[in-house]
């Protein structure tokens, strides 16, 4: 009994590790994946081209994609292709990155945002206005009107460095 209270008055005076939460943040780690996030280009055309392999590899079936023709008045991404519908049931997702790996564009990606709370099943699904990134300083919001054949691939050509 006695060791046993040695020990409690030894931790009296140890400094607490407790933090004050949405004062104070912990770092997460370096390999945490949390809630996803559409990406854009530069010029503020979405990276997803609907292609739908992020659906196609998510073990749980959390993610559903319904994908769109694109024209030259209405450009949404590169290619011929956009996703019109992406959704994600954050319920059923396992967080395990899959869809981050089948995906050609890097469009989707797992990102370190850990603050997700629901009221209801309804707003644990997340659409494709919820998880698209703004627009970055200089680009444009979709969808865009182009010059026709502008974009001819899903993946635009990246320019050389050194020219």
């Amino acid at each position: 009994m006695l060791r046993g209270l040695i020990t409690t008055f030894k931790s009296l005076f140890e400094k607490p590790v407790t933090i004050q939460y949405p004062e104070q943040r912990r770092p997460v780690f370096e390999r945490y994946r949390g809630r996803h996030e559409l990406k854009r280009y530069d010029n503020g055309l979405e990276k997803c081209i609907g292609c739908a392999l992020c659906a196609a590899a998510c073990p749980s079936d959390a993610i559903f994609v319904e994908a769109a023709e694109n024209t030259d008045d209405e450009r949404y991404s590169p290619g011929e292709r956009y996703a019109s519908t992406y959704e994600i049931n954050m319920l059923r997702c396992i967080y395990c990155g899959f869809c981050e790996d089948a995906c050609p564009t890097e469009a989707i990606v797992l990102e370190k945002i850990y603050e997700m709370s629901y009221s209801d099943r309804h707003s644990a699904i997340f659409t494709k206005d919820m998880l698209l990134v703004k627009v970055p300083d200089g680009g444009q919001p979709t969808p865009q009107k182009t010059e026709p054949g502008l974009y001819t691939r899903s993946v635009p050509e990246m320019k050389d460095p050194t020219d």
